[in-house]
């Protein structure tokens, strides 16, 4: 079975910055694509951020671009989001997201989530 456990969410004021981790546990993490969602309160879930098993391919939201920014360590089976000047339509929780392609993962169609990570960024 297919764990993914996010964490590095917390309250932040404007303009901050946080850093969230998705560690995967279960299989193997080899081949697989990887992605961020959120979902604000009111709101559908939507896509953030995705990155291919080699992170030679990433993809944002555009109203995420320049922002924030994606990455994986595929030794520690994890990946990131460093997310800059953060605003406070930024606040949502967080999910990471894994599948088998990279266009499975910004189509929405992973194939494992996570728990998610609630992200607050205050005015």
């Amino acid at each position: 079975q297919v764990q993914l456990v996010e964490s590095g969410g917390g309250l932040v004021q404007a303009g901050n910055s946080l850093r969230l981790s998705c560690a995967v546990s279960g299989r193997t993490f080899s081949g697989l694509a990887m992605g961020w969602f959120r979902q604000a309160p009111g709101k559908e879930r939507e896509f953030v951020a995705a990155i291919d098993w080699s992170a030679r391919l990433t993809g944002y939201a555009d109203s995420v671009k320049g922002r924030f920014t994606i990455s994986r360590d595929n030794i520690k089976n994890t990946m990131y989001l460093q997310l800059n000047s953060l605003k406070p339509e930024d606040t949502a929780v967080y999910y990471c997201t894994v599948a088998s392609s990279y266009g499975a993962v910004v189509g929405g169609r992973a194939d494992y989530w996570g728990q998610g990570t609630q992200v607050t960024v205050s005015s």
